[in-house]
C-alpha cells in the first residue's frame, strides 16, 4: 500500500469531532436539553429530541450553517418527541427511534425509521446507538465521537425513573453497560438539567452520582423505586 493510499484510509477512519449545541427549551415547567449536532465537514446536523421552540431549533441551524439530516429520538415520551414530526416534514429528514421503542409505544410518524445499534454516519460523523432500557423499555443513547447523548437514561446527579421492579433491573444493567464502554472522558449530554449542566466528563458521575455505585440490581432498584420520593423534585429542572 503505498503512502498516499495509507493516509486516504487513516484519514477515513478517523472520528471527526462533531459540533455540539445545547438549545435549552421549555413548555411550562417542562425544561429540556436539545442538541444540534453538526458534521464540520459537510455541515449536516442532527437533532436530538426536539421539542417545545422550533424557533429557537431553526435558529440554531441557521447560526450553524447547517443542513438537518435526522433526527435521533432517545425514547418516545411526548417531551422527546414533541417537534420530531413536524421538523421531520419541514426538513425532509427521518427521525430514529429504536425497533424496540417503536413496537411497545406505538410512536409511529411517516418518516420514521426504526434502527437498532449498527452504527450510523452523518457526512463525515460516526454515530453509535446504544441500547439502554429502564426509564422505558427501547431507549437509546447516541454516542458521536467524545460524546453521549442520554435522554433519559443517565443525568448528571442520577438516572431516569423506572416503573418496576424490571424496569429497574434494566437500568441497573444499562448503567453498567455504560460503565464497560464509556471512556472516562465522554462528555454526557442528558435530556434534563437538574444541578450542573450538560458536558461534565462521565469520570466525574463515575465518582459522585450515586446511581453508578450500587453493586447489584435488587440493591439498585430498592432505591430507585423506594417510597417517600417527592414528586416536585422530579420536574425540579434548571
Amino acid at each position: 500500500m503505498s503512502a498516499a493510499v495509507a493516509q486516504t484510509h487513516a484519514q477515513a477512519d478517523a472520528v471527526v469531532a462533531p459540533e455540539v449545541t445545547l438549545i435549552e427549551v421549555a413548555a411550562g415547567a417542562m425544561k429540556n436539553n436539545n442538541y444540534l449536532v453538526v458534521d464540520p465537514v459537510t455541515r449536516q446536523a442532527l437533532l436530538v429530541d426536539p421539542a417545545w421552540q422550533r424557533d429557537k431549533l431553526e435558529a440554531a441551524l441557521q447560526r450553524a450553517g447547517a443542513t438537518l439530516s435526522a433526527i435521533a429520538i432517545t425514547h418516545a415520551h411526548f417531551d422527546h418527541v414533541h417537534l420530531a414530526g413536524e421538523l421531520s416534514a419541514a426538513h425532509d429528514c427521518p427521525v430514529w427511534m429504536s425497533q424496540r421503542e417503536i413496537e411497545t409505544s406505538g410512536f409511529d410518524l411517516p418518516r420514521l425509521l426504526a434502527i437498532d445499534e449498527t452504527p450510523r454516519t452523518l457526512g463525515a460523523l460516526r454515530i453509535e446507538p446504544i441500547l439502554a432500557p429502564g426509564h422505558t423499555p427501547g431507549c437509546l443513547c447516541y454516542r458521536i465521537g467524545g460524546h453521549l447523548f442520554a435522554g433519559d437514561v443517565l443525568f448528571i446527579e442520577g438516572c431516569g425513573l423506572c416503573r418496576d421492579e424490571a424496569a429497574a433491573h434494566a437500568m441497573f444493567d444499562s448503567l453498567e453497560r455504560l460503565k464497560r464502554e464509556l471512556a472516562p472522558d465522554t462528555r454526557i449530554h442528558p435530556g434534563h438539567t437538574y444541578l450542573r449542566g450538560p458536558g461534565v466528563p462521565f469520570a466525574e458521575l463515575l465518582r459522585w452520582n450515586m446511581y453508578l455505585q450500587f453493586p447489584d440490581q435488587s440493591s439498585f432498584a430498592a432505591y430507585r423505586l423506594r417510597r417517600g420520593q417527592d414528586p416536585r423534585k422530579l420536574v425540579a429542572f434548571r
